[in-house]
């Protein structure tokens, strides 16, 4: 099956709709497709659910998204660098389904296991665990947490080859690996494509068979969310 697309546009095309559930790969702005981001908002599809990490920055990554009023809903466990996402938030604009961020991880790699839920210590006794299921082991409360398993995964690797195999580089593996196992149509954007048989297998973080259509974003943006430097003396 070919999986190469000549575009993100044409990666994306016949598979988002208004009201899906979508997961995007990223740890704040390392490791985020954003090839594959700019490419949702173009589309113009609204009403979305996404499950991220976090929202990006305002105008980039998925703050994009937010700007366009294109999502409606996040889950998310950490969103702290986005002015646009406080504000419709606190307007009652936006809907927020609060995570840990171990918890969203499980929930991710549950999804792309098979695994439909699982129970977890994390949130006992807190808003976290507010409606859903509490149970017992060993004399402890466990909160059961459901996996997710999107309709459609966006993710960000280093290297591809033909055959959709995966190398992430560093810490931009973060959340990629989980999200592209979750989604039911994985879409992923790459520095570089090489030949089926290039990499040595024991080389590769993820394998092509979670992965539906790539495409080739040599020279992306890779914007520094923060910047800190020292003052010379």
């Amino acid at each position: 099956m070919k999986k190469r697309y000549p575009n993100a546009a044409a990666a994306l095309k016949g598979i988002v709709r208004d009201g899906q559930l979508l997961a995007v790969g990223g740890f704040g702005l390392c490791g985020i497709p954003e090839a594959l981001i700019a490419a949702l908002r173009d589309t113009g599809v609204k009403n979305l659910t996404v499950i991220s990490n976090n929202a990006g920055v305002d105008g980039f990554g998925l703050g994009q998204l937010l700007e366009t009023r294109q999502i409606k809903r996040m889950i998310s466990s950490y969103v702290g660098e986005n002015k646009e996402f406080e504000r419709q938030y606190l307007a009652g604009e936006l809907e927020l389904e609060f995570t840990p961020q171990g918890t969203l991880a499980e929930k991710l790699r549950a999804g792309g296991a098979g695994i439909p839920a699982f129970f977890t210590r994390t949130g006992v006794g807190t808003l976290v665990a507010e409606g859903k299921e509490l149970r017992e082991f060993d004399g402890r409360q466990y909160v059961m947490e459901r996996a997710l398993m999107p309709e459609v995964s966006l993710v960000k690797a280093w290297k591809s080859d033909e055959s959709g195999n995966l190398i992430f580089r560093r810490t931009a593996r973060n959340f990629n690996p989980a999200v592209a196992m979750a989604g039911k149509i994985t879409v992923v954007e790459v520095e570089e494509i090489l030949p089926t048989g290039s990499f040595d297998p024991d080389a590769i973080h993820l394998p092509g068979i979670y992965v539906h259509r790539i495409v080739l974003n040599a020279t992306p943006e890779k914007r520094i969310e923060k910047r800190t430097v020292s003052v010379a003396a």
